[in-house]
Parts: structure tokens; sequence; C-alpha cells
């Protein structure tokens, strides 16, 4: 069988990839060897300061999450406290509310307190005066009795001062005595 030019070709090709891939794994090897020995500090230092970037950008991350927990727990923390104020000032304003009333409400009380007071006195002066008229009127009573009954005999001439100053006592004492058992 003979081979053909394009087989042969591929056959070429073929084995040239299959050398190809043989000497770069061959150079590879040997330069690896040589490379390991040869390497450079600062490309060390450089994957570790990688390393450490991908850390901290991860730390980053996780602080801003936390951040951002932390202002919505601020913000619902002051739209607690500002309600709780708008509450305070409403509480605030009904008490003095409360205050101004108590307060008219004690002066109104000690107001009628003083008048109740004023008509309590005028009421027991007004009685007093009734008793003492009252009183009056039941000795001018007694005395027009006791004239109309001739029990009170008043002398026109009195003879004697003594004798005049002694009926006046017994005619009080009668009065008085009329007066007591009459009440």
């Amino acid at each position: 069988m003979p081979i053909e030019p394009t087989q042969t070709m591929m056959l070429i090709v073929g084995g040239a990839f299959l050398l190809g891939y043989v000497v770069a794994k061959v150079a590879g090897a040997i330069g690896r060897r040589f490379k390991s020995t040869d390497r450079d500090p600062r490309d060390d230092r450089i994957r570790s300061m990688e390393a450490e970037a991908r850390i901290a950008n991860g730390e980053v991350e996780k602080l801003k999450a936390a951040l951002e927990d932390q202002e919505k727990e601020v913000a619902k923390a002051q739209a607690l406290i500002e309600d709780k104020d708008e509450v305070s000032l409403k509480k605030t304003g009904v008490i003095e509310k409360l205050n101004r009333d108590l307060k008219e409400s004690v002066k109104k009380t000690r107001e009628l307190r003083y008048e109740l007071t004023d008509r309590a006195t005028e009421n027991v002066k007004s009685e007093v005066k009734l008793r003492e008229v009252e009183t009056e009127l039941e000795v001018a009573q007694a005395s027009s009795e006791m004239i109309t009954t001739g029990v009170l005999d008043y002398d026109m001439a009195p003879d004697k001062e003594d004798t005049g100053k002694r009926r006046r006592k017994e005619d009080r004492k009668r009065s008085t005595d009329i007066y007591k058992s009459g009440t």
C-alpha cells in the first residue's frame, strides 16, 4: 500500500505535533528545576499581599453588611425616639392644660368658699338680730300684757325714789319670770 501524499502530510504533522509535545514536556521539567531555585522573593511577597488583600476585601464586605444592619437599627431607634418625643409632647400639653384647669377650679372653689363664708356670716348676723328683735318683741308684748292685766302698775307720782326703784326691779323680775315661762 502506497502512502499518499495527503496521508504523508498528516503523518508528518501528527509526528511533529507529538514531537513538540514531548520536547515541551521535557523542557518544562528541566526549566522547573532551574526556575525553582532562581525564584524571586518579591513574587512570594506579591502573592502573600494579594492573599491578604482578598481576605481584607472579604472582611470589608462583612463590615459593610454589619454597618448597613446597624444603620437600619439606628434609623428604627431614631424613628422610635421621635414617636416617643411626639407622644411626650402631647402628654406634656395635656398635663399643662389639666394644671391650668385645676388652678382655675381651685380659684373658683376659693371664691365660692369665701362667698359661702360671707353668706354664712351674714346669715348668723341676721339670725342674731332676729333673735334680738324677737326678744324685744316678746318683752314688749309681755309688758303690754302686764299693763293691760294690771300686774304692772306705774305710779305716776312716786312718793319716794327708793320705792320707785324697788317697784321697777320687781317689775323687771316679774317680766323676766313671765318671759321664761313663755319660752
